[in-house]
């Protein structure tokens, strides 16, 4: 299948991508305003840049997307859940027993400041090296596995016609009976979602058991009418709309943003997944709040939102163990 050829869509979106702030020169020139320097690279595209300034300094979109002092602390750890201690070549990272992480590029529509694998990707890491090849007998050797969950990086970076070769590639493999995408690519780029990748997934919803696209948002204020656009057009396909979200201290850790993101996530037909605990990441440890305070936080919020609109609230046990529910007392 020729999707290049055979599906019509527009190709907006790989313009903003390629006119996207990549400096800090030019950062500081857009934003009009002097920026601490940290080691980590900028790259915010234009039009989501404008609603960052439009926003002003302190605000949600700002804190998540402009560097701060505070990236330049020495606390926190590069590889937070140990990606590399469970990666098995070919930008596989196989932790659970019935699924794997799989990173077909490490290029995501944004820089966040709070990202858990800030240090480490663009590092040309073997880790996040994809090999399809490598994926296709790994999942013939492993049939245990059942689903692929694609991250990176973000999987909706690539083409329509890479989306595809992907998903057939993997759909031949009998084990595998679920796709998941990782995604927050159609809230900076709202335009991705075009009517070649409606059709790559309205195609490939066939092939497996499901697909689920997880949506990442963390405040309301991302948000835009384009974004909007692009769910009503997701809505329709027979494929599960999840979102996460990450607790952020300063940007979203209060019971007010949170109840009005969920309930307006469920409205539209996104179910709210998953709120992760943040990370404890080097350069983003100023994002950080208590264990404590996320969990009298959720406590609060779930006395006020419906039960099928409250995400799991999870944090990732140290070196690498997996997730479990941040409400447990101990974690080990």
């Amino acid at each position: 299948m020729n999707l290049e050829s055979s599906l019509s869509f527009s190709n907006s979106w790989k313009d903003d991508f390629r006119d996207a702030l990549r400096t800090q020169e030019e950062c500081e020139s857009f934003f009009e305003t002097t920026l601490p320097h940290t080691p980590y690279s900028l790259f915010i595209p234009r039009p989501f840049a404008q609603k960052i300034k439009e926003s002003g300094e302190g605000s949600p979109l700002w804190q998540q997307f402009l560097p701060s002092l505070q990236e330049n602390r020495h606390d926190g750890l590069t590889d937070p859940i140990a990606d590399q201690g469970h990666a098995v070549g070919g930008g596989i990272i196989h932790r659970y027993q019935n699924r794997v992480l799989f990173t077909p590029t490490e290029i995501c529509p944004i820089q966040c400041r709070y990202c858990f694998r800030k240090n480490e990707l663009h590092q040309n890491l073997d880790v996040f090296k994809s090999n399809l090849d490598h994926l296709r007998g790994y999942l013939l050797h492993h049939p245990e596995v059942e689903e692929v969950i694609l991250t990176g990086g973000d999987p909706l970076i690539l083409s329509n016609s890479k989306v595809y070769d992907l998903l057939d590639a993997i759909s031949k493999i009998e084990s595998i009976k679920m796709i998941r995408f990782h995604t927050r690519t159609p809230v900076i780029l709202p335009n991705r979602i075009n009517s070649g990748l409606v059709e790559v997934l309205n195609h490939f919803s066939r092939q497996f058991l499901a697909i689920s696209l997880v949506l990442h948002t963390n405040h309301l204020s991302e948000w835009t009418p384009e974004f909007l656009r692009g769910l009503k057009r997701l809505r329709p396909l027979p494929i599960n709309l999840l979102s996460q979200s990450v607790l952020l201290k300063g940007v979203n850790d209060n019971k007010e943003d949170l109840k009005v993101l969920f309930n307006s996530l469920y409205t539209r037909g996104v179910r709210p997944y998953y709120l992760h605990h943040p990370d404890p990441v080097k350069g983003g440890m100023h994002f950080m709040l208590s264990r404590e305070e996320g969990r009298k936080l959720y406590l609060s919020l779930k006395k006020e939102v419906s039960g099928v609109v409250l995400p799991h609230y999870i944090i990732e046990r140290p070196k690498g163990a997996g997730k479990t529910f941040a409400l447990i007392e101990n974690i080990h």
